[in-house]
């Protein structure tokens, strides 16, 4: 799991005090500790599996005893009815990690899922596609892990690892030359500059300040065209805004280098994932 161990525990601490509370009444009142048993963890629709390493360390903060077993790979491309995992432990524990479990399974291969869609659809062109900064707060390490399983990249992490400088950035020093080299100054060296333009006297106006990455935000797909003829090899270029499965294609054949999507983690179905004792 390429993932930071200890902030994955974070998350699913914190996320157990908010579901488990002070305990978890129903099972308590009903089951007791319950004997060992096995469950299995199932399919029940079509996707990308991302997450089941989270998943085993939910039922691990629950009770280290519990055994979990994953049937596929991670990034496994799977069918309705696949067997994913089997669990074994006490009933108990089992039942009150589930919810959370699943809840991250789930979401996680639906991020999977819808990432491997787009990358499909513009296989056939030299594009990456990545995802943004419109996660889920708290969780954005494990949906960016899950852009990653999906084939997808991450652009940057959050406003701590890249300057990008965006339209209210532009507004509130009065162009993108002055944003430009105002932030050339205060950053090291090493670091690149990303402008977000909406028309070709932005790109132009980028150009000359030297960016290194310019994004085309909400273009069409003739302006994006011309734009990335202007630009040429003089620097990275990113199309973003608008962009959906039925424009993609269109987007992808201008020769954007990139093409960044929100809708990764931000409008996303979870897969159908449950579990049966």
């Amino acid at each position: 799991m390429n993932l930071n161990k200890d902030r994955v525990l974070e998350i699913i601490d914190n996320a157990l005090r908010e579901d488990v509370g002070t305990g978890d009444i129903s099972t308590t009142a009903v089951v007791g500790l319950g004997e060992e048993v096995t469950a299995t963890i199932l399919a029940k629709d079509t996707g990308v599996i991302a997450g089941l390493e989270v998943a085993a360390l939910v039922f691990e903060q629950i009770d280290k005893g519990i055994e979990f077993k994953p049937l596929v790979e991670e990034g496994a491309k799977i069918e309705f009815g696949t067997e994913l995992a089997k669990v074994s432990g006490l009933s108990s524990s089992i039942l009150t990690a589930e919810r959370l479990a699943l809840n991250l399974l789930q979401r996680m291969s639906g991020i999977a899922t819808k990432t491997d869609y787009y990358k499909s659809l513009v296989a056939d062109y030299k594009v990456r596609i990545v995802d943004t900064r419109k996660t889920t707060p708290n969780l954005r390490i494990l949906e960016k892990y899950a852009v990653r399983v999906g084939g997808g990249d991450n652009h940057r992490f959050g406003l701590y690892d890249a300057v990008m400088i965006k339209d209210n950035h532009i507004a509130a020093v009065g162009g993108i030359t002055e944003a430009v080299a105002t932030a050339r100054r205060n950053i090291p060296h090493t670091m690149k500059i990303e402008v977000e333009t909406e028309s070709l006297a932005d790109v132009k106006e980028a150009l000359d300040a030297r960016a290194d990455i310019i994004m085309l935000d909400n273009m069409d797909a003739q302006l994006m065209r011309t734009a990335v003829e202007l630009i040429g090899e003089q620097a990275i270029v990113e199309a973003s805004g608008g962009i959906t499965a039925e424009n993609i294609v269109e987007v992808a054949k201008t020769g954007v280098d990139v093409i960044s999507l929100g809708t990764l983690t931000h409008s996303i179905n979870s897969l159908d994932i449950s579990l049966n004792f």
